[in-house]
């Protein structure tokens, strides 16, 4: 699938538009680290710190925007940082803790849709439990009335936090049945990319908790689910032509730290 031209300028300004912020706003570290600076040059160090720093707003200044205007061609509603309902039934959250504890101990292995089933046949009994819940990144309604929340997490990921990862969308399918217990809702990891490539993504790692062919999206895998197939390619080339034209002043920015 080819971008049209809008869809690769929108991308791309959005690209550099949070290098071009991020430049106004960073102040790299001041710890003295005399012995890295003589070997590598203070504006590598910088750099390098520039970088690290850049990681942590990927998600948010980047790839939410960039999966928005991916999908909003493909769905009827294609919206960020959405707000779950905040209220569950006191027996699903049950069901929920089970299943995680199910998963945990090997009694059971993941299987979204038996999970699902489960939590909406409780999904409005018992007493409605305010619970927190954190905003879903990306929230998807097809034209079939489905929806899908997905929850972007770094491409390397703490394995050990997976469980918190397994309740958090398990609660926000809980959270969407006590609205509509007829509701078709799907929830998901997305990963950006594999750090691995060209090797497979390391998924044997996280099969105990989650269901890795309906709860798990990496790279190609999400952004083709979004945009159509090739929306990946497409995108690494919008990545690529913003780099090039933004390499002077990158350039020049980190040559004030020689």
């Amino acid at each position: 699938m080819r971008f049209s031209k809008d869809k690769r300028d929108y991308i791309e300004d959005v690209i550099k538009t949070c290098i071009r912020d991020k430049f106004k706003k960073y102040n790299p570290e001041t710890s003295n680290m005399p012995f890295h600076f003589r070997l590598l040059g203070k504006d590598r160090m910088a750099l390098y710190s520039f970088i690290h720093s850049l990681n942590t707003s990927f998600g948010t200044s980047i790839f939410e925007p960039a999966a928005i205007a991916l999908a909003k061609h493909r769905f009827v509603d294609a919206t960020r940082q959405y707000k779950v309902e905040k209220r569950i039934s006191e027996e699903a959250y049950k069901i929920i803790q089970n299943i995680i504890n199910d998963l945990t101990t090997v009694k059971e292995s993941p299987n979204k849709d038996v999970e699902l089933e489960k939590i909406r046949a409780v999904c409005q009994t018992g007493k409605m439990q305010n619970v927190k819940l954190t905003n879903v990144d990306i929230f998807l309604r097809d034209n079939k009335g489905a929806i899908y929340l997905f929850d972007i997490k770094t491409a390397k990921p703490n394995m050990g936090n997976f469980k918190e990862f397994k309740r958090t969308i398990l609660e926000w399918a809980a959270a969407e049945f006590a609205k509509n217990p007829q509701a078709q809702v799907n929830t998901a990891i997305a990963i950006p990319y594999n750090p691995y490539e060209p090797e497979p993504y390391q998924r044997w790692t996280l099969r105990g908790m989650l269901d890795l062919e309906k709860e798990l999206y990496v790279a190609n895998e999400f952004w083709d689910f979004l945009g159509g197939e090739g929306s990946y390619e497409e995108l690494l080339n919008c990545f690529e032509r913003a780099g090039i034209e933004l390499r002077n002043e990158i350039d020049e920015y980190f040559s004030n730290y020689r």
